[in-house]
């Protein structure tokens, strides 16, 4: 039989075939909004993101970068490590916790309080007086093992200025935390608890180091922050995990962090 043109049938084909064309077009339209470009996240969080110091005027003019921290809720919270600012201060001298704001040689100081601390979940949250850009936080659900996610902080410190790298990966696993110990003289009263009641973190297969403790992790697919970064392995010493890293991390799930805020009236 043969079909002409501009028949029902016709038209009906082409209708169809329009109709297909224009649902893959926005098909593919929306999953390339739901996906933004890396450069374009890491522009868009680099402003959240700080250097966490301490500042001893009398002993030097520079600030001592010791981790990586991150801006959540109101603008005047800054989130990273318990490890990362568990140093006492001197009480005899002028010495604070600051955090580091902006890019380059001339950061600005914003000085620091700490209003919560779980040293458990090695979790802790500070106050500012300067509200920075805050980062949007995921919810308590536990994101997918497979799952695209990249980190931002100062692995190495800032010798040259205030530089934030960016490293990306995926979740490799949700694991039971636990800090393993060659042998049972180094065995704290917080390690027997965490081996009693272990609760889960993220596995990454990505690289960090020491100075990324701290980091916010982030759902490549969305930019929200779905960890915090708090540990890598290594096999030898601490020297290792800059000359020989292993490549897998360990992140606190943002879950814990909002346990935290929660129980001290924190508006996350």
């Amino acid at each position: 039989m043969q079909i002409k043109k501009g028949s029902a049938v016709t038209d009906g084909y082409w209708g169809s075939t329009i109709f297909a064309l224009l649902c893959l077009c926005f098909s593919s339209m929306t999953s390339a909004q739901q996906t933004q470009s890396l450069p374009g996240s890491i522009k868009q969080i680099k402003p959240s993101i700080v250097g966490i110091a301490i500042l001893t005027p009398i002993e030097s003019k520079a600030p001592q970068i010791l981790g990586t921290g991150f801006v959540v809720g109101n603008g005047k919270y800054i989130v990273t490590n318990y490890h990362v600012v568990s140093k006492e201060l001197d009480p005899k001298i002028v010495q604070n916790f600051v955090a580091l704001s902006g890019t380059g040689q001339n950061p600005a100081i914003h000085k620091m309080d700490i209003i919560a601390i779980d040293p458990v979940h090695d979790i802790a949250i500070l106050s500012i007086d300067t509200a920075l850009p805050a980062l949007k936080l995921a919810d308590d659900k536990l994101i997918d093992q497979g799952t695209s996610i990249f980190f931002t902080g100062f692995p190495i410190g800032a010798v040259l200025g205030l530089y934030p790298a960016t490293h990306q990966g995926i979740i490799a696993a949700i694991t039971p935390d636990v800090n393993p110990a060659s042998n049972a003289n180094q065995l704290t009263l917080q390690m027997l608890d965490r081996l009693k009641t272990p609760f889960l973190v993220y596995q990454l297969d990505a690289t960090a180091y020491p100075g990324n403790s701290g980091s916010p992790v982030f759902n490549r697919n969305n930019n929200e922050v779905i960890a915090i970064i708090n540990k890598v392995f290594v096999s030898a010493g601490k020297e290792a995990a800059l000359t020989n890293p292993s490549g897998i991390t360990y992140a606190i799930p943002i879950r814990d962090l909002r346990k935290l805020a929660k129980g001290n009236d924190i508006a996350l």
